[in-house]
């Protein structure tokens, strides 16, 4: 057994026995990822669902009354029945409700004698994505409730161009089935970055890296004993909140574990590379922090894609994605969760993730102090 060898060991072990009686470890590795998990997956969703929207008629009629029980027939909208337009107006502006649907004074008379009517909708813009998802949620039912009403009266609705969509890969256009696998790379990010950026700056702080650098072993040496130990953790955390995602959110899986341990190995070796880039930089555990905030955390928020669309970003922004590789591990994680293995989309990606990792290992290598000064 060379001698190397056995530094190599010697230093798993340390790094190892460091973790077991380290407790900020294990809730960084474990509980901190379920928290966060838990937190995306019960507390974000894109979906509307259950909006309230109010419902404006000065008159009674059979045909308003189906109306309105075609609102009520849906769970994406809540109809709240108002006498008057200047209630529903005033619950508008005060955000007690997201929308109102207003009904004509001659809503039955028009609809009988034309067999055409209008129906106003005003919505709220701050929220433009809710606004957005009410108006065609509105118009679905508005329309179908038309083509119903034709049929039972005995006339014809001709539509000359029907559309019937189909949706792939996430039939119930469930936001929850993007998310969850978004906030997996948030959450590896945090335990790659955070946690060996943090720990090796404490070990700069109390000086055992200066009592390590007195031993004969080099800096890869010594990043190669970390990486383990940091990878190991990982790599258990990962499977953990894929488990969860699939058992507990119901987030289908249609890959392979194979693929997946590929492409989240190499993402966390680039997180564990920028954790030890930052805790070598800095050597501070406050600075640290700040550092796994401002270059991993913040970027795999807002420029990974996992919550915000990157093709909706500026160009000079789209540009800057491209060097964190959270972008690419959100596109390959998304697709093993809802397509499959798709090895043209992973291979590329893969290769853009090594390549990031493999410039930051060595600028760690280069910036880790060969003696002691």
């Amino acid at each position: 057994m060379s001698k190397r060898y056995c530094r190599l060991l010697a230093l798993m072990k340390k790094e190892s026995l460091q973790v077991r009686r380290d407790p900020s470890c294990v809730l960084t590795a474990f509980v901190l990822p379920m928290i966060l998990l838990f937190i995306f997956g019960f507390g974000l969703s894109l979906d509307a669902k259950y909006v309230k929207v109010g419902f404006v008629s000065d008159g009674q009629s059979l045909a308003v009354g189906s109306f309105w029980r075609s609102f009520r027939a849906t769970d994406f909208i809540t109809p709240i029945y108002y006498g008057n337009r200047r209630d529903a107006e005033e619950d508008l502006i005060n955000g007690r409700i997201r929308g109102i649907v207003i009904l004509q004074n001659d809503f039955t008379k028009q609809l009988y004698s034309t067999g055409g009517v209008r129906v106003q909708l005003i919505t709220d813009g701050v929220e433009t994505n809710t606004a957005a998802i009410l108006s065609n949620y509105v118009s679905g039912i508005v329309t179908k409730w038309s083509i119903k009403q034709s049929n039972d009266c005995g006339m014809t609705t001709s539509i000359p161009v029907e559309i019937k969509s189909r949706v792939l890969f996430n039939s119930e256009l469930k936001s929850r089935n993007a998310l969850i696998p978004g906030s997996v790379v948030m959450i590896m990010s945090i335990i790659g970055t955070l946690l060996t950026s943090l720990v090796v700056a404490r070990e700069w702080e109390r000086g055992t890296m200066e009592a390590m650098l007195a031993t004969p072993i080099c800096p890869s040496d010594m990043i190669i004993g970390k990486l383990v130990t940091y990878y190991c953790l990982g790599i258990l955390s990962t499977g953990m909140s894929i488990f969860v995602s699939v058992f507990l959110f119901q987030v289908p899986f249609r890959g392979s574990v194979g693929a997946l341990f590929l492409i989240s190995t190499m993402f966390l070796l680039s997180s564990l590379a920028m954790g030890f880039l930052i805790s070598t930089v800095t050597r501070n555990q406050f600075l640290a922090a700040l550092g796994a905030f401002m270059f991993a955390f913040l970027p795999n928020v807002m420029l990974s894609g996992a919550i915000f669309e990157i093709d909706a970003m500026p160009v000079l922004i789209r540009m800057l994605t491209y060097i964190f590789p959270s972008r690419y591990y959100v596109t390959c994680l998304r697709t093993i969760f809802m397509t499959g293995d798709i090895w043209t989309l992973f291979i590329p990606n893969l290769i853009v993730m090594s390549f990031i990792a493999i410039i930051l290992f060595i600028a760690v290598i280069i910036l880790t102090p060969k003696r002691l000064k």
